[in-house]
């Protein structure tokens, strides 16, 4: 599989990564799931303290036993569970950043986590402490890098200038082109990679998405999705499907290091990986594969 630089890091990622939030909590299956794709070349796994209430990085933390060295290991920080409570609160204070990457360590089953990312951020947040936890756990060997996971260009806009992240994982298909307008240029420019999560549209964009394609997307009606999988299943023809077509989408921008598609059964973490060994789109076929979307806004509340 061929493999991209993060940012101006040294880590080396590639092109196709999983991400580990749709395994399941079923310790055996998921475990095997995660095995697979490393076997076939994924180095990539990317999970948070969130997830299955840090369930997910428990199990992501048994799968790699032995074998982290052959991990690029990035999980997320920022959403604080209350015990006793229902959902979690925003916290992206320091004091509770340095904390919180000790106990996502003890899930993993490390000592050193490869990509430590915000998971989240608004423009009111306490950015400069934020930074700050992140460097310093950078300077204590802790995190060898960190980023952010956000969709908000305006939070993006702000780390960009103040911190030293290399990657920023940003939701990016063809389905969801928001940050074609306001974010890719900028990151490509400062030299900051892209980690594409949601390349096949949560399914929609999969060969066998019709149902998924029934409950909607983002501001989509139902017939403008099916019409544009009836586009995409043409334009893919019969020498790739349509989810290794839409992967290959999203890789085709160059600010993109690595696309992150989940995968809950063995078949599907194949065809997700086996867009690896697809030809890239020329200029000319992601020009083609616009054609058939359109353009998207940020709604206000994500500016």
């Amino acid at each position: 599989m061929k493999k991209n630089r993060l940012g101006a890091s040294d880590l080396l990622v590639g092109e196709i990564g999983l991400g580990c939030m749709s395994v399941g909590t079923e310790e055996q299956q998921a475990v095997y799931l995660i095995h697979e794709a490393l076997d076939k070349g994924v180095n990539l796994l990317d999970t948070a303290d969130l997830y299955q209430h840090g369930r997910n990085e428990e199990i992501v933390g048994a799968a790699i036993r032995g074998r982290r060295q052959d991990v690029i290991l990035a999980t997320k920080v920022g959403n604080r569970r209350i015990p006793g409570q229902e959902g979690w609160e925003w916290d992206p204070s320091k004091k509770y950043i340095l904390s919180a990457v000790k106990e996502s360590m003890r899930r993993l089953g490390t000592d050193y986590i490869d990509l430590y990312q915000l998971h989240g951020g608004t423009i009111n947040d306490p950015i400069d402490e934020t930074i700050e936890a992140f460097e310093q756990l950078q300077q204590e060997g802790v995190i060898r890098y960190y980023g952010i996971s956000s969709i908000r260009p305006h939070v993006i806009r702000e780390y960009v200038e103040r911190s030293n992240i290399i990657s920023v994982m940003n939701q990016y298909s063809l389905l969801d082109r928001r940050a074609e307008e306001e974010v890719l240029s900028l990151l490509q420019e400062r030299g900051i990679s892209v980690i594409a999560r949601g390349p096949v549209a949560s399914g929609v964009l999969a060969d066998n998405g019709e149902e998924k394609a029934a409950k909607g997307y983002l501001d989509y009606k139902e017939a403008e999705l099916l019409d544009v999988r009836k586009q995409l299943k043409a334009f893919a023809g019969s020498d790739r499907s349509m989810e290794q077509t839409a992967i290959r989408y999203s890789l085709s921008h160059p600010a993109v290091a690595a696309v992150i598609p989940g995968a809950s059964s063995l078949g599907q973490l194949e065809h997700n990986i086996s867009a690896a060994d697809i030809a890239p789109l020329t200029e000319h076929e992601r020009e083609a594969l616009q054609q058939i979307s359109r353009a998207n806004r940020y709604d206000a509340q994500y500016r």
